[in-house]
C-alpha cells in the first residue's frame, strides 16, 4: 500500500492557505487580520503593520491601532489608505481608528466571487498533489515495488481522500459564503 501521509500534510497545508487567504476578506465584522496585509514605510524598509502597531477590536465595526511610536501615525495611514481595502482610517492623538462600513449586497456577492475563485485555487493545488502522487504510484509500479492490487487500492484511497480533502475545502468556503451573504 502507498504512504499517504506525505500527501496528507500537503493538503491540510492547502487548508490552512484557504483559511487564511478567505480570513483576509473584509464581511463587515471588525478583525485585525483584515490589516495583516498592510505594509508601512518604516524607517526606509517595509514592514508589516503588526510588528509595528498593536491592533485590537474596539466594537463589531472598529478597529483601533496603536502604534508603538506615534510618529508613523501618518504613515500607517497612508498604507491603509493605498490598501485597496476601502477602509478610511480617522486619526486621533494616540493611534487611529478603522471603521468598516457595512457592505452593500453587490460587494457582498464580488467577495463571494472572490472566495470562489481562492476556493478553486485550493482545488488545483490538490489536483497537482495528485497528480504528483500518481506518477509516484506509476513508477514504483513499473520498478516492482507495487504490486496490481496495491495501486488499485492505493488509487482507490488516493481519490477517497481527494474526496475528503475538497469535501472540507468546499466546507471553508460555504461556512465564508455564510458570512459574507448575511
Amino acid at each position: 500500500m502507498y504512504n499517504f501521509s506525505d500527501f496528507k500534510k500537503k493538503t491540510d497545508g492547502v487548508h490552512d492557505w484557504l483559511k487564511k487567504e478567505l480570513g483576509n476578506i473584509r464581511t463587515g465584522q471588525a478583525s485585525p487580520q483584515l490589516l495583516d496585509s498592510i505594509e508601512v514605510e518604516s524607517y526606509g524598509s517595509k514592514v508589516s503593520l503588526n510588528q509595528i502597531a498593536q491592533v485590537t477590536v474596539e466594537d463589531g465595526k472598529t478597529l483601533r491601532i496603536s502604534p508603538w511610536d506615534s510618529s508613523q501615525i501618518k504613515d500607517i495611514e497612508k498604507a491603509i489608505l493605498v490598501s485597496n481595502l476601502g477602509l478610511s482610517p480617522r486619526v486621533d492623538e494616540t493611534g487611529l481608528r478603522v471603521a468598516f462600513p457595512p457592505l452593500t449586497g453587490e460587494r457582498r456577492q464580488e467577495l463571494s466571487k472572490v472566495a470562489g475563485a481562492k476556493l478553486e485555487e485550493s482545488k488545483i493545488s490538490v489536483r497537482n498533489e495528485r497528480e504528483k502522487v500518481l506518477k509516484d504510484i506509476q513508477s514504483k509500479e513499473k520498478k516492482g515495488e507495487m504490486t496490481e492490487d496495491d495501486v488499485r487500492k492505493s488509487k482507490s484511497e488516493l481519490q477517497k481522500q481527494i474526496d475528503e480533502a475538497n469535501k472540507k475545502l468546499l466546507e471553508i468556503k460555504e461556512k465564508k459564503d455564510k458570512e459574507i451573504l448575511n
